[in-house]
């Protein structure tokens, strides 16, 4: 790890003031050449921008640490649904009493991510933010697509945990676990500049496909910070699950997960629905054909599996993913019944 300069920040306006460069501008520097004089990154639990400047990826001259910023580890209700501030610790978030019931899947998402040490540590901005953890880009010896080089060495090379859609591009899949509940439940992120001002966006449409920029996973602008997460309400006659499966249950990435959201009306037909496929594409993967067959139908076993066949149907495997296809089908059966409070006995 190169020597850095550390500063503490005391306030929003004070940390983007100070940073010039986004983590994924900052990885794009050719290999053998140094960043500027003034590059400057955010860091706030530092899970992963610490891991990137250990693997010698990220090679900042200065780092501003966020994690003690005043009012951004609050979960908050109010007319607008819920706020979750950026710096909110997944150890907090998996246990608030606020994210029960139809919120219950970002809950989930949380508890099941990492370990409970990492978790007490990692916040929600930093699980949003961090980068792909596919094996190529995190070596130094692979100059990838996503670090400005001209090859995706996973098409042809060991595959078996990339992306089976969108994967025509860069076969990396985005490493939030968070992400997959957020977007199902119609996420926002509130977006701070150096002056102050506030921008929102849907955390789907902030998300970016290799295709749109292979570069990099999202919008975030140099300067710019993420400070909240609004999540819209939920009708009461609404529910949410969340499910991952990984190959070590007790802290491994995920292999496939499934975030759901499904609004029923009183006779038990579902009105509404999202669901949001997770570790199995670039970017949460909605499955819209999935969500649009529910509607007009009570949840049941069978109206799952038709749901899950039609979710898997685009999936595209690399040679070494296919078993994907039957685990992620289990998954949105398993996550949609949970959602509608009618899970297999």
């Amino acid at each position: 790890m190169n020597r850095f300069e550390w500063v503490s920040a005391r306030s929003a306006r004070e940390a983007v003031g100070q940073a010039t460069t986004t983590v994924a501008d900052a990885m794009l520097t050719p290999p053998g050449r140094a960043l500027p004089a003034d590059a400057t990154v955010m860091k706030a639990g530092g899970i992963d921008v610490l891991d990137l400047m250990k693997e010698n990826l990220l090679t900042p001259r200065r780092v501003v640490h966020i994690g003690a910023l005043p009012g951004l580890d609050r979960i908050e209700a109010d007319r607008a649904g819920l706020r979750l501030g950026s710096l909110t610790t997944l150890t907090t978030i998996a246990g608030h009493p606020l994210l029960k019931g139809p919120y219950r899947a970002i809950a989930d998402a949380a508890g099941h991510t990492a370990t409970p040490p990492i978790r007490n540590t990692a916040t929600l901005g930093g699980n949003l933010l961090q980068r792909p953890r596919c094996w190529y880009f995190r070596q130094e010896a692979f100059h990838c697509l996503k670090k400005g080089g001209a090859a995706c060495f996973a098409m042809d090379g060991e595959n078996q945990y990339h992306a089976i859609f969108g994967n025509s591009t860069c076969a990396m899949v985005h490493p939030s676990t968070l992400a997959t509940a957020l977007v199902a439940l119609g996420a926002r992120l509130e977006l701070t500049d150096a002056r102050g001002a506030t921008r929102e966006a849907t955390l789907e449409q902030f998300l970016v496909t290799p295709e749109e920029d292979v570069r990099r996973e999202n919008r975030l602008k140099p300067g710019e910070l993420l400070t909240a997460v609004r999540i819209p309400p939920r009708p009461p006659t609404s529910g949410s699950a969340h499910i991952k499966q990984g190959e070590k249950e007790s802290f491994d990435w995920a292999i496939g997960e499934v975030a759901a959201a499904i609004e029923r009306d009183g006779a038990g037909r579902c009105v509404r629905a999202s669901l949001v496929l997770g570790a199995v594409a670039p970017v949460p993967w909605r499955a819209r054909a999935a969500e649009q067959a529910l509607i007009g139908y009570a949840i049941t076993e069978a109206s799952a599996q038709a749901a899950a066949r039609l979710a898997l149907a685009a999936a595209r495997p690399l040679a070494k993913n296919p078993y994907k296809v039957p685990v992620m089908e289990a998954l949105v059966v398993r996550t949609i019944l949970a959602a509608a409070g009618t899970e297999r006995s």
